[in-house]
């Protein structure tokens, strides 16, 4: 049965496994409209009960989590996905053999022996992000019948798009997902390979994606290596961490290249504009940042800060790296990619968004995720694990309504879906977004029945807390932004 929640996903990477799986044809990076085949991004490929005990003993997600046909099946109605050439680092590594570097590379992604060949040797990211983006162009406007109910995806280019496409709805009874390119991680301007770029190459390179027809609303400046633009958070975990190297680079701030890609980004000549999107940027180059949107005149007057798929990390400030409010604090993961108080105040004033994101690790430190209560039944499952999303939000609402801040605007749903992650168990796909929203709400409902608040505005009801995170504040911010 098709869901009509009409929810918004800020951050996802439905392409990531099926264009992987494109290269074992060619025409290498062919979407095709057959839905039987593992190179569609309608293939469904919903997990199996292995593939569950795998995840839930290793973190390794096989499994496609946000096809097209799970998030028109999980009522997801428009939603930011996120272009990403693979970094040749997470293949090029610290392990040796060349056999057993194929082999984990591809258990652990997904995405197939031939495209990690591919990524190894590669050679140009920015070729490959122009693929990723034409995958994308194929199915276009392609209508497919899911549960007996016509869908497509339509790529857009403004707010007035996804308008129409909803009004158009009911006349035509066709269910339309509105796609927004997005970004992650500027080493797609052909950095990062581990040579000086060349600044003439990177700068031709930005201003071909402002001037492509469904140009990107939103870029993630850094990623998970050194892209010569600005440093990058640690990132990685588990086995990956082990074997691979994200010292160069990490922690360092903007360089002089680095701030000229950013001003070419926020020129609005002809409304071009491309907004930064802070998530994986290192602490100085966050600090950096927030300097330039304070004192840099015009060109940063009124950019909202956005994270698309973040989480809060419980401690006051860069300069004070401790926790104010120690009871929501206590359960969350106090890492510098997750965010800090004072750039939550930031985010709400400014106008911004976070996109609160699914994976088990980065909302919850260690010891939560160990005392999270188990359980063999499927809705307890769901009662406990969606309670360390719930965390997060009732963190967000704890400091800013400590400062007299609206809190029910700033925030949105970041999945992540299909990045490497180990989302949140019970929740496997887009499709149980549903389900995740129910209990979510419960858990907004018992804690809203006895909080107490300083802002009386704060005091709404469950169900609004849910559709506001869900659908409405992203609707509300590209009704603002996205032009």
């Amino acid at each position: 049965m098709r869901n009509n929640n009409n929810y918004i996903d800020f951050h996802c990477h439905p392409s990531l496994k099926p264009f992987g799986k494109s290269f074992n044809a060619q025409p290498v990076g062919e979407n095709t409209a057959d839905r039987r085949r593992k190179k569609s991004i309608w293939y469904y490929d919903p997990p199996s009960v292995f593939d569950k005990i795998l995840n839930y003993i290793s973190g390794l997600t096989k499994f496609s989590q946000s096809n097209f046909t799970a998030l028109t099946l999980g009522g997801v109605s428009t939603v930011c996905v996120s272009l990403y050439p693979l970094e040749k680092w997470f293949i090029r590594n610290r392990m040796k053999n060349e056999l057993i570097l194929d082999l984990a590379s591809n258990f652990a992604l997904g995405i197939g022996a031939k495209r990690v060949d591919h990524i190894q040797g590669i050679k140009d990211y920015f070729e490959d992000l122009v693929l990723q983006y034409e995958y994308y162009r194929q199915l276009d406007g392609k209508v497919f019948r899911i549960s007996g109910n016509k869908v497509r995806y339509k790529l857009v280019k403004n707010y007035e798009d996804i308008k129409r496409y909803r009004e158009e709805e009911p006349a035509s009874k066709i269910r339309t997902i509105a796609v927004i390119i997005s970004i992650e991680g500027l080493h797609v301007l052909n950095t990062g390979l581990g040579k000086t770029p060349t600044e003439a190459e990177v700068l031709q390179n930005i201003d071909t994606i402002k001037n492509w027809e469904f140009k990107p609303f939103f870029v993630t400046v850094a990623h998970h290596f050194w892209n010569y633009i600005c440093g990058h958070a640690p990132s990685l975990t588990g086995i990956i961490l082990k074997y691979t190297d994200q010292e160069e680079g990490l922690g360092e701030g903007f360089t002089s290249l680095g701030k000229k890609v950013l001003m070419r980004m926020l020129d609005n000549t002809d409304g071009r504009r491309i907004l930064p999107d802070i998530k994986h940027m290192s602490i100085n180059a966050r600090k950096e940042y927030y300097d330039m949107l304070d004192n840099g005149g015009n060109d940063f007057k009124d950019i909202p800060v956005i994270v698309s798929h973040g989480a809060c990390n419980g401690l006051h400030s860069f300069e004070d790296p401790t926790p104010v409010y120690q009871e929501t604090a206590a359960v969350l993961n106090p890492v510098t990619i997750n965010f800090f108080d004072e750039e939550l105040v930031r985010i709400a004033r400014s106008g911004g968004i976070i996109g609160l994101q699914l994976d088990e690790r980065r909302i919850a430190n260690k010891q939560t995720l160990k005392n999270t209560k188990k359980s063999v039944k499927r809705h307890k499952i769901m009662h406990y694990r969606s309670e360390l999303l719930w965390n997060q939000i009732r963190h967000i609402l704890t400091v800013l309504d400590s400062r007299e801040i609206f809190a029910w605007d700033c925030m949105a749903i970041g999945s992540d879906f299909d990045g490497i992650i180990d989302s949140l168990n019970g929740f496997w796909t887009a499709e149980e977004l549903p389900f995740l929203a129910d209990f979510l709400e419960r858990h907004a409902y018992n804690f809203m029945e006895n909080v107490s608040l300083k802002l009386p505005e704060n005091r709404i009801d469950a169900d609004e807390i849910i559709q506001r995170i869900f659908s409405e504040n992203g609707d509300r911010f590209l009704s603002r932004y996205y032009h």
